[in-house]
């Protein structure tokens, strides 16, 4: 996929914009001492909870590239962290189509199969997303400051619920019946693409379905959603942490909602990192449950730093020993391994 300069500047412009919501009418010589006043000792131990999340995404991809190729799971701990890495630092989530790259050249998986199964990951997270503000959400109706967010955050949870579960759907269909969807599916190729596009994009497919392959047994199916679940508890447990560390008292129930709904913020195509719709997310949840806005964005900011340093400098120094540098042009990877294995580009 070839990503155009104004998406680029796009992103920027509306992380610029978030980030004006999340910095205004703001007194920064509090927020600054709320920061220093923070026990660091509570998010290292945040950190802990969220590598242990980070571990079990390896765990679960192990589970879905099995019928693919058994790999260790250091090495795919590994692979995780530059994508996540890949994330923070890359426009257009380019963390995801690295992982796939990489997989090509050290493991031999095609990338169109390893897509699959990262795409696979990506519809258990945002069924596990959509859950955690769903279940979650009556928590709100009894705030009076949430009322006006209370029916926003609902349609936007529960039209994204029916999205992912129609695109759910979709990839139940070509994981149980592989044949006659694929056989579907090229029809509408062979019919609405120009013709010399179809038979790369067959291809494709045809390596797509092959990696969605793990998900043909109902108990490795539900070893990846209670492992999508472990992971975005754990996940949590970061935020926890960094309330602790800031002195700041939510049940734990309350930041699972808090997490669902800055990720479901994320969705909106920003700069690499989620800068300015994280933070403006972050906050105004935080606000919602009665926190000051100094409080709330000393909340936000620190939380920020625990996301994305460590596993960033851990990925940046993985991809580094991996034989690339942090100027690599992914997508110029991505057609080099494509075009050597005869795959449609992406």
């Amino acid at each position: 996929m070839k990503l155009k300069k104004w998406h680029i500047w796009l992103g920027f412009a509306i992380s610029a914009v978030f980030l004006y919501l999340a910095f205004r009418k703001v007194d920064f010589s509090q927020v600054w001492s709320y920061l220093t006043h923070a026990q660091w000792s509570w998010v290292l131990l945040g950190l802990v909870f969220y590598f242990i999340g980070v571990w079990l995404r390896a765990f679960r991809w192990q589970i879905l590239l099995n019928p693919l190729k058994k790999l260790p799971i250091p090495r795919l701990f590994q692979v995780v962290a530059i994508g996540y890495m890949g994330n923070n630092v890359y426009p257009a989530r380019a963390g995801e189509l690295l992982r796939a790259v990489l997989l090509k050249q050290k493991d031999q998986i095609s990338i169109s199969a390893s897509l699959a199964t990262i795409v696979v990951e990506r519809l258990f997270d945002a069924l596990v997303i959509m859950g955690l503000v769903l279940l979650n959400l009556s928590q709100l109706t009894a705030l009076p400051s949430a009322q006006s967010y209370v029916g926003a955050i609902r349609a936007v949870a529960t039209w994204g619920a029916v999205i992912f579960l129609a695109l759910f759907a979709l990839f139940l269909a070509l994981v149980l019946f592989p044949k006659p969807t694929q056989k579907a599916l090229d029809w509408v190729i062979n019919h609405l693409v120009i013709a010399r596009l179809r038979k790369g994009i067959s291809d494709f497919l045809t390596r797509f379905i092959e990696g969605l392959s793990s998900l043909r047994s109902a108990g490795e199916t539900l070893k990846v959603l209670l492992f999508s679940i472990a992971i975005w508890t754990c996940e949590t447990g970061l935020y926890w942490g960094v309330m602790q560390a800031m002195g700041i008292q939510l049940s734990f129930m309350s930041l699972m909602l808090i997490n669902g709904v800055v990720n479901l913020v994320l969705l909106i195509p920003a700069a690499p990192g989620g800068l300015g719709t994280f933070d403006a997310a972050g906050k105004a949840m935080l606000q919602v449950f009665g926190v000051g806005s100094e409080l709330a964005l000393g909340y936000t900011l620190l939380l920020r730093v625990a996301l994305w340093v460590p596993i960033t400098v851990l990925g940046a120094v993985l991809f580094v020993r991996e034989g690339f540098s942090l100027t690599t042009d992914v997508s110029k990877l991505q057609t080099e391994y494509a075009d050597a294995s005869h795959e449609p580009q992406i």
